[in-house]
């Protein structure tokens, strides 16, 4: 990167939830810009005036605060250069559209919906590409009288120079070249006076001194149209760097049936930010080595654009998980509480608010379980033993565990010594199953497992003493006892 600073943007636009590849592109952006102290500019394309609204571009805020991801200017922050949403810029755009409309690079188009369908028609049934025929390039004055006494509304076209090669050097894709010929002069200005998006996109980047515009390769097939407005407007062109798609599991464009594709689903699941940054990072960058958990710090040092794969990245849920389970362990239990809470209320097992001992409780049931979950949601299967009333055995196997000659002997002197115990404590309870296992001269699977089955009804799990602690004595012997009258 040369010596210019650095300005990227990140553009939504706000027509639905906040897409898992809008936070990757919007990742990449604002590590390009942390890592060569430049600027990441927030800016809403909301010209879509049917489908955007408040609530998503709010939701796109809250998901890049989580996440994170600051910026230096756009909405909220302000800047020199704004206003920051599409639709407070008409104005601006229309002094564009009048030089565009005098030096004879773009023109008015009053081709109605049926005369350009019917092109489009003729264009596929000769097998080509269908493009605007250009058949209002040389309309009269006369010609637009008629057509606005019909009460035609014309969109304005722009000029596509012909015969014109259009050589994109893309910081991904290397060296790309589109032909002018099979473009067709496009639409710049619809009926209702607003721009489309490859026009307004243009003038918002090259007036608010955007240097670097790294996107996702959906948009690569665009460049070619704004490449020829920046030059027939004598603005700078910015470098451009189209990222990979983001696929499912089975390589097809990711979407709703390989699950969770917005990131307040994974947020609300008891993702943890940071592990669904790292883990989006690494979705078409690779690092210069074999790690794969970077905070935030060691990803803007590591980051760089010529280490972004050309091919597309997969979205690999048993890898965030992987991921998203490393930082769940290194939290807080307190922290991983809060994010469980919903999920326990949901469940039925806790009423919100809690409290006092019985947050105390809560807190040190996830200190036991958290070592065995990938997400917060998940803390209220591994919980449910301590919230049941009745003990349902996990499968077959387990109740074969049960089912042992040793066992009725097993738990009648576990249950003796337990209720002997004036303190539960995790020290006492071990050196009571210690006790029995000495006693009766068994293997401690002997003693452990039948005793884990019958409080759990599983042969995995936490630490039995633990277990047996965050239950309680009450509970502990009132378990033992029903299994000893089944």
């Amino acid at each position: 990167m040369d010596n210019q600073q650095i300005r990227v943007r990140f553009a939504p636009s706000p027509t639905g939830p906040f897409h898992i590849g809008g936070a990757r592109s919007a990742l990449f952006n604002w590590l390009l810009a942390r890592k060569y102290g430049g600027k990441l500019i927030l800016r809403i394309e909301d010209t879509d005036l049917e489908r955007s609204s408040r609530e998503s571009e709010e939701n796109i805020k809250d998901a890049l605060k989580w996440l994170g991801i600051n910026w230096d200017e756009g909405i909220d922050v302000g800047g020199e250069y704004g206003p920051y949403r599409q639709t407070e810029r008409l104005p601006l755009y229309r002094q564009y559209t009048d030089k565009l409309l005098e030096s004879g690079k773009a023109y008015l188009c009053y081709c109605s919906e049926e005369e350009l369908e019917k092109e489009r028609e003729q264009a596929m049934a000769k097998g080509e590409t269908p493009r605007y025929s250009g058949r209002c390039r040389h309309i009269t004055e006369a010609d637009k009288e008629r057509f606005a006494a019909e009460g035609r509304k014309p969109v304005v076209r722009f000029r596509v120079p012909e015969n014109k090669d259009i050589v994109i050097n893309d910081l991904v894709r290397g060296t790309v070249t589109f032909e002018s010929v099979g473009i067709g002069d496009f639409v710049i200005v619809k009926s209702d006076g607003i721009p489309v998006y490859n026009y307004a996109v243009v003038l918002d980047d090259a007036l608010m001194h955007i240097t670097h515009v790294i996107r996702a390769e959906e948009h690569l097939s665009n460049t070619p149209r704004q490449v020829l407005l920046y030059e027939a407007l004598g603005l700078a062109i910015p470098e451009f760097g189209h990222i990979s798609l983001i696929l499912g599991s089975d390589r097809t464009k990711m979407s709703k049936r390989h699950g969770a594709t917005s990131v307040e689903q994974y947020r609300n699941r008891g993702y943890l930010p940071e592990a669904l940054v790292n883990f989006l990072a690494l979705l078409g960058w690779s690092p210069n080595g074999e790690q794969e958990i970077f905070s935030p710090e060691e990803l803007i040092n590591e980051f760089s654009m010529d280490r972004v794969a050309k091919n597309p990245a997969v979205f690999d849920l048993d890898k965030l998980n992987w991921i998203n389970a490393h930082y769940i362990r290194k939290a807080s239990p307190e922290s991983v509480l809060e994010l469980a809470l919903p999920h326990l209320e949901q469940a039925g097992f806790v009423a919100l608010p809690v409290i006092g001992e019985q947050k105390k409780w809560l807190t040190a049931v996830v200190a036991t379980v958290q070592d065995y979950i990938s997400y917060a949601a998940q803390v209220v299967d591994h919980a449910a033993i301590f919230f049941a009333d009745t003990v349902t055995l996990e499968n077959q196997e387990a109740g074969e565990v049960l089912q042992d000659a040793d066992v009725p002997r097993v738990m009648a002197d576990f249950r003796a010594k337990l209720e002997a115990l004036d303190t539960l404590e995790e020290a006492a309870v071990q050196a009571i199953l210690k006790s029995v296992t000495k006693e009766m001269k068994l293997g401690g699977k002997k003693v452990y497992m039948p005793i884990r089955v019958a409080l759990t009804g599983q042969m995995h799990g936490p630490d039995l003493p633990k277990i047996i602690v965050l239950l309680g004595k009450e509970k502990v012997l009132e378990r033992l006892v029903g299994l000893a009258n089944a």
